[in-house]
């Protein structure tokens, strides 16, 4: 059972929370969502703005309405306020469940395991790290895990919104939109973010290409721009790194797998027919 006012551990959670979640800079003007009121008036102002999105902007309806039709129709809560402590983000996506596979134990005295079965695998039980209890030193241990045949991960999907750090209204709707490109993305393809980073990079691509993270507006707020020709490519290719790097199978080769996967994953607009931030 999910806890909804647990808080996040430092490290965020995997694998969209910390690697993909729309984080902001640190020389962005805040509201009184970080800076005042208490932590009831945060989570109501959060699921205000998830409400005002679900409701009045366009492009989540469609994404929305998109994963309906694709098949992928969200659960109830698919979209939830938390508290993320210190963590400096905006939201992020999904939660890992790790499936452990035992080894069955042998009667003492024969050959033969207990269940008098010759599969190697007799018990296998699914395990769901929340984004409450992630870290980065858990998700080295499942990697390594899965890597010894011990466990296997896979990616269940859910957003969350870190309430105390959304900037107004604006950059909610942003990161709910950012999110939602990996929904559609998981429910279009067998992607597998954990495992293959290429994958990740391109999820990631999308979402910051398609979410207007990247509108000149805010990167010029944020200092961010020295060259104007180009600079949005230049601004995907950064944040998606940032939350590449954050996947310890990717983070050695983050650039080069951005690289990789970034010409045809900046033209793939799907389910846009084309960029939604052009007029």
């Amino acid at each position: 059972v999910r806890n909804p006012n647990c808080k996040m551990s430092q490290s965020g959670a995997f694998p969209f929370s910390k690697l993909s979640a729309p984080n902001y800079d640190s020389s962005s003007t805040h509201d009184g969502l970080k800076n005042g009121g208490d932590a009831q008036n945060i989570r109501e102002t959060c699921n205000k703005y998830v409400r005002s999105g679900l409701s009045r902007n366009m492009t989540i309806r469609f994404l929305m309405e998109r994963l309906i039709d694709m098949g992928c129709k969200p659960p109830e809560g698919f979209i939830r306020c938390i508290d993320c402590g210190s963590k400096r983000a905006g939201g992020g996506f999904g939660v890992v469940e790790e499936t452990i596979s035992r080894v069955p134990t042998k009667t003492s005295g024969t050959n033969e395991s207990v269940d008098n079965s010759n599969q190697k695998i007799s018990n296998v039980k699914a395990v769901v790290k929340h984004e409450c209890d992630q870290s980065i030193e858990d998700l080295r241990a499942q990697i390594e895990g899965q890597k010894q045949g011990k466990s296997k991960l896979r990616l269940l999907p859910q957003i969350f919104l870190c309430e105390q750090h959304l900037v107004g209204e604006e950059h909610a709707h942003q990161s709910i939109v950012h999110e939602l490109i990996h929904a559609i993305d998981l429910c279009r393809s067998k992607m597998d973010p954990i495992n293959n980073c290429l994958h990740m990079a391109c999820t990631e691509i999308r979402a910051e290409n398609l979410s207007g993270e990247c509108d000149w507006p805010r990167e010029m707020i944020n200092g961010r721009i020295k060259n104007f020709k180009g600079h949005g490519k230049e601004c995907v290719k950064r944040r998606a790194a940032l939350s590449v790097k954050a996947n310890p199978s990717c983070d050695a080769k983050a650039h080069d797998y951005i690289n990789a996967a970034f010409d045809r994953c900046y033209k793939d607009t799907f389910p846009f027919d084309r960029h939604p931030n052009l007029q």
